[in-house]
This record gives structure tokens, C-alpha cells and sequence, in this order.
């Protein structure tokens, strides 16, 4: 199977209408990826098909279930290689997506791949977030990035609106909970690993 067919099945999967354009960029981004790595070490995956799942469907497998309008403005903190942000905002050409590492390669990839891209919703932002004051605050903030939810919420919690929403990316579910967090199961298609979504509003 082909990186494309790979792709196209799984957005089939997770009921994911892209334009052809859309998918387009989703494998030119995968062969960014694939291209930088060699240098920067983005990620420790390098089977092209695996990207496929591991990368760009476990980021999409969370675009339907994320509260946010047209217009809205999202944050991806601890980016790394740009997941799940670029897809994210591939696949919501509409909303403001906002990546942001500490790493200054990183940070440099992320920016490279904005342009190569055309994503013209897309802003990097470098730096560490507990130092971050972003002029307008964000509807919601998502990482993969966290280990543990309670370090996510405190460290992001400041970059949100009353009323938005922190979204962590977690393999298994979280056993402790905060009053106003919801988790949500996720089956990514092609992967066989399991995947879930908190979401956690942010108090006002």
C-alpha cells in the first residue's frame, strides 16, 4: 500500500471530507518530514506508511471532536515535528493554528514548513510556554506532548479564554479527573495502540 492509499482509506475511516489539494498537502508534508529528519531528528518513525498512522491520522482522528467554530484560534504547545497542529490545520483551513516549541530547530521546521505548505493560517511561536503571553488568548490549546494531564493544565491553563478548552492528547485514559474534563476514546485508523482526548474546560 502507498502512502497515499494509506491516507485516503484512513480519512474514509475517521470520516474526514479533505479536497484533493488538502490530501495533497498532507503527503508533501510527510515528505518534509521524512526529508528533515535526516538532520533534525523530528521523529523516531521513518517507514513512510507508519507516518501515515502514527502521525498524520492519530492528529485528524481529533479534528471532529475539538469545540471549536470557524474562525477560531488554536494553539498547538510542544509541537515537536508539527503534530497534531499542521494537520490539524490542513484539515481546518478556517481556524488560526498557533505552533509553539522550545526548540529552535524545531521551531525553525515548523516555520519552513508553513511556507512550503501555503498554510497561511499557520504562526510559529518560539519559546518555553510558561513564559508565553500571547497578546489574545487561545479557544483552546491541545498537546501530545504532556506525560501527565495535571502538568498540562497548569502550564497551559493561562494561554486559554474563560470558557475554552485544554485538549490533551493521551494514549491510555487518565484515571484523575478534574470536574469539568471529559474523555473521549479514539480509534485511528491503521493503529492498533490506545488513544484518547481529554477535554477540560477552562474555567471563567
Amino acid at each position: 500500500m502507498t502512502p497515499r492509499a494509506a491516507l485516503e482509506r484512513g480519512l474514509n475511516e475517521l470520516a474526514l471530507a479533505m479536497p484533493a489539494t488538502a490530501v495533497n498537502q498532507l503527503l508533501a508534508y510527510e515528505d518534509l518530514l521524512i526529508k528533515w529528519n535526516r538532520a533534525y531528528n523530528l521523529t523516531a518513525i521513518r517507514d513512510p506508511i507508519e507516518m501515515v498512522s502514527r502521525h498524520l491520522l492519530d492528529s485528524l482522528a481529533v479534528v471532529h471532536h475539538l469545540p471549536m467554530n470557524e474562525g477560531g484560534a488554536l494553539a498547538d504547545v510542544g509541537s515537536g515535528a508539527g503534530l497534531p497542529g499542521i494537520p490539524i490545520a490542513i484539515a481546518r483551513a478556517g481556524w488560526r493554528v498557533t505552533l509553539n516549541d522550545s526548540s529552535q530547530k524545531k521551531s525553525a521546521f515548523l516555520r519552513q514548513a508553513a511556507i512550503e505548505l501555503g498554510l497561511r493560517n499557520v504562526q510559529v511561536h518560539e519559546g518555553r510556554i510558561e513564559a508565553w503571553r500571547p497578546a489574545t488568548r487561545f479557544a483552546l490549546v491541545i498537546s501530545r506532548a504532556f506525560a501527565e494531564l495535571g502538568d498540562f493544565i497548569a502550564k497551559c491553563r493561562h494561554l486559554v479564554v474563560d470558557g475554552g478548552w485544554l485538549a490533551a492528547m493521551t494514549g491510555r485514559a487518565p484515571t484523575v479527573l478534574g470536574a469539568q474534563c471529559e474523555v473521549i476514546p479514539l480509534k485511528v485508523p491503521q493503529l492498533d495502540a490506545r488513544r484518547h482526548l481529554v477535554l477540560c474546560r477552562a474555567g471563567g
